[in-house]
């Protein structure tokens, strides 16, 4: 299936994610069941170690901490279960998801480069655009030379995709 089919059902199967993306999530799921459950028993045994446990507030903090570490690894689990990978069309003559273009925003004369990516990719400091974003779903299939009218927080705005990249 096309990624624009995929971006435009109404009822997908999964979250869309890049493949960069679960790579990334992946990683991040790793580092947590191994590096940061092992610094997490260390902090709880360096905590008994300090006494009474019922009035050790460093035991209880850690305790805390290694249950919200827990939760963040079955919410990142879950993520990765539902993941649907939406493979780029480098073929594409129109931004999609996936792909990165150069965006010119034509009232401040400013040039993004944008990638569109799932929800929880999103990062805009890192040019990730959500593809659930009014500004992603406007772009997404317009060629080299359109312009799309967008709402956004800044009031009305104008962008036109001057050089598709990947």
């Amino acid at each position: 299936m096309r990624c624009d089919e995929e971006m435009n059902s109404t009822a997908p199967d999964g979250e869309p994610i890049t493949p960069a993306g679960l790579v990334a999530l992946e990683a991040e799921i790793e580092q947590l069941e191994t590096t940061g459950r092992r610094e997490m028993a260390a902090r709880i045994l360096a905590a008994r170690e300090l006494g009474d446990l019922s009035e050790n507030a460093d035991y209880h903090i850690a305790k805390e901490d290694q249950a919200h570490l827990e939760t963040k690894i079955k919410r990142l689990r879950q993520r990765r279960a539902n993941a649907l990978i939406v493979e780029t069309d480098t073929a594409a003559a129109t931004f999609g998801f996936g792909s990165t273009a150069e965006v010119l925003d034509e009232e401040s004369g400013t040039v993004h480069t944008w990638t569109i990516v799932g929800s929880t990719e999103a990062n805009l400091a890192q040019g990730k655009l959500s593809a659930q974003s009014p500004v992603a779903t406007a772009l997404l299939g317009r060629g080299v030379g359109e312009s799309v009218r967008v709402r956004t927080p800044r009031g009305l705005r104008s962008y036109r995709v001057q050089r598709l990249i990947a």
